[in-house]
């Protein structure tokens, strides 16, 4: 989930449900408790079950499951997403669906039947410490918890505006281990909600913050599951954030690891973290950062010119055995896919996550 604002129209962690009798929800080896008006993937999430999810506004299908047994009421799943078709074939969006009753559910993480833990999800308070600008129209936000988050590298939080009830979703800048003080990075939209009116207007030092997380499958393997092989990272404006705490934690695990990050902005004064990706690329011989600047043509800030996908074109003449991530802006993720693919990434080592509109802000930009 990358940094752009975002409206999440199902049920969220922090919502609660109604008052009633309890179902059962069982996926694979796993029984879990959901309660009346929560959300599938809220459950399983909460209870510490993997699911797959990304946008967890029903917007992605990332987390489409099958109801094997029972019956769900698909709330506001958009047709685009769920078809009629697929909803008669027991298809169903777990971060939309709430359960009618006792279910049982098949998804791809199920496997053989074992189901694979995660990171519960939780309801946590934050303490906004610092909001400086670091770029133009983009700002780091840092935030102490009350208790520390687990989760892996390249996650998100939803994060409440205060005084609306309204909920935004950032990308997490930390590796696994600064799990106390949370770092953001936002960027202005205008008229938005979260950035324009409370981020870059009245948030002080101080104010206290409700949020949930983790939430998002855009992250890197834990420890156990890393294979250590080269990585090729592309981003667009604030979709750096996933990447620096996921760039950083790979390096902590393999200091020599090959890792090329790309990051792409119009101009110079877009970008941030030169210096300190810079001085990760000198401690760590085998990464190297490249700011990419696209309304630039004549070169004189010293930095390369055009697009970040070209660059990598440019400079990588075979990414077989590679892992490619991307998070960005839509037109740049997919130009992003195809550039691996030409290079010949494995499909199945293609991550992606791009930035889609939110419907319920009258299409400003969010993430996806």
């Amino acid at each position: 989930m990358t940094t752009t604002e975002m409206t999440s129209t199902g049920m969220t962690s922090t919502g609660m449900a109604s008052a009633g009798t309890p179902r059962s929800l069982t996926v694979g080896d796993r029984r879990v408790e959901c309660a009346p008006g929560q959300s599938l993937l809220d459950a399983f999430l909460r209870a510490g079950v993997w699911m797959p999810n990304s946008c967890n506004q029903g917007t992605c299908g990332t987390c489409k499951l099958r109801v094997l047994r029972g019956e769900v009421d698909h709330r506001g799943s958009p047709p685009d997403t769920l078809t009629d078709e697929e909803r008669r074939a027991g298809l169903a969006l777990a971060c939309q669906a709430t359960p009618c009753g006792d279910a049982v559910v098949s998804s791809p993480a199920a496997g053989s039947g074992d189901v694979r833990g995660t990171h519960a999800l939780r309801d946590l308070v934050g303490t906004v410490r610092e909001v400086a600008d670091v770029a133009r129209d983009t700002r780091r936000l840092l935030l102490d918890l009350d208790e520390p988050l687990a989760f892996s590298a390249g996650q998100y939080v939803e994060l409440v505006v205060p005084g609306s009830g309204v909920r935004r979703q950032y990308s997490l800048a930390n590796t696994p281990e600064e799990d106390t003080t949370l770092e953001l990075h936002v960027r202005r939209v205008p008229g938005g909600v979260a950035s324009d009116a409370w981020l870059f207007g009245s948030v002080l030092a101080g104010d206290r913050v409700e949020l949930t997380g983790p939430l998002g499958d855009f992250s890197l393997p834990d420890a156990a599951d890393d294979e250590g092989e080269p990585m090729v990272c592309i981003a667009g404006g604030t979709g750096l954030a996933p990447f620096v705490g996921m760039v950083r934690t790979a390096l902590q695990r393999t200091p020599h690891r090959e890792i090329v990050l790309y990051h792409g902005v119009r101009a110079a004064e877009d970008l941030y973290d030169v210096d300190r990706l810079t001085e990760l690329a000198a401690r760590h011989h085998g990464f190297r950062f490249v700011p990419v600047l696209s309304d630039e043509v004549d070169g004189g800030s010293g930095h390369r010119t055009g697009f970040p996908t070209d660059a990598f074109l440019d400079d990588v003449a075979s990414a077989r055995g590679w892992s490619g991530w991307l998070c960005g802006p839509p037109a740049m993720v997919e130009a992003g896919v195809k550039a691996f693919k030409r290079r010949r990434l494995a499909p199945r080592q293609i991550h992606r996550e791009k930035f889609t509109p939110a419907d319920a802000l009258g299409g400003e930009a969010s993430a996806a």
